[in-house]
């Protein structure tokens, strides 16, 4: 082989590697609850995962993927209690949807979308069918209004495709014997556009947000850290502030999330932000 062959084969295979490296970082950005490779200190972001999917990801030869488990019992409470609290409007760490003028087309999609999610949920009311078939239950020992059973697998599929029947997370009430089916999540990068958000669930039916502006305490200092100040219940809600702090800045976790509880009677309450007992 010549050396100017040689040469263009190594560029080729630099070149798709790159490739291959660059549709991971998009695809995980997009799944909730993790986080990704960190490139630079302007690009770290926060994300949380279950540590019985972390250890799969190890067996699949995944371990080079970065996870700050920290962050994860940081997050996740904080997160929790924003979504049992969703209802007050937007915060400095939660960021939501503006809504947009209601068109037939926008209805007519929103209709079809629940009736394609029912169809793709129904074996799920069965809460034993969705741990079999890979979904895992957030935060399971945390009480919690409703239940977020997440599956990552749709969580990296929801970064490239969109299907009503394929939500990124089940939505269950406890029950005195387990949980009940309520409705499901959707999911989009945290990067996504508000135009992108409304190509898949429209903004005049629906109201997506985000969890934004966390302050994580200096590494090492988890246990006496004062999370009145951090976290994304914290006072905290700036680069500035937290730099103060000596923390550990992120703009947004987890990604864009919306959710639909298929089961009510009125599409008001079908997309509502959450559900109203």
């Amino acid at each position: 082989m010549s050396p100017r062959s040689a040469l263009m084969q190594l560029l080729t295979k630099a070149a798709i590697s790159f490739g291959a490296l660059f549709l991971v970082g998009v695809v995980l950005a997009a799944i909730p609850n993790h986080r990704p490779p960190v490139l630079t200190p302007d690009s770290a972001e926060i994300m949380s995962i279950p540590q019985e999917t972390q250890q799969e990801m190890d067996r699949s030869k995944m371990s080079a993927m970065s996870m700050n488990i920290d962050d994860a019992k940081a997050a996740e409470p904080g997160a929790i209690d924003d979504m049992a609290h969703i209802d007050h409007g937007e915060t400095p760490h939660m960021h939501m949807t503006s809504p947009r003028p209601q068109t037939a087309a926008d209805v007519e999609r929103a209709n079809e979308i629940v009736k394609e999610l029912r169809v793709g949920i129904e074996k799920y009311k069965d809460y034993h069918a969705a741990l079999n078939d890979g979904y895992k239950i957030f935060a399971p020992k945390v009480p919690q209004s409703e239940y977020h059973f997440t599956n990552y697998k749709n969580g990296f599929l929801e970064a490239l495709t969109f299907d009503p029947a394929r939500p990124t997370s089940l939505l269950y009430g406890k029950t005195a014997d387990g949980y009940e089916l309520e409705g499901a999540m959707y999911t989009m990068p945290k990067r996504a556009t508000e135009d992108q958000l409304n190509e898949r669930v429209p903004l005049s039916i629906a109201t997506w947000h985000l969890h934004t502006n966390l302050c994580l305490p200096p590494e090492g200092e988890w246990h006496r850290a004062g999370w009145t100040k951090f976290g994304l219940q914290g006072s905290i809600a700036t680069r500035d502030a937290c730099d103060a702090a000596g923390g550990n800045f992120h703009p947004a976790v987890f990604g864009w999330m919306v959710h639909v509880y298929a089961y009510e009677a009125s599409t008001e309450k079908i997309f509502a932000m959450h559900r109203r007992d």
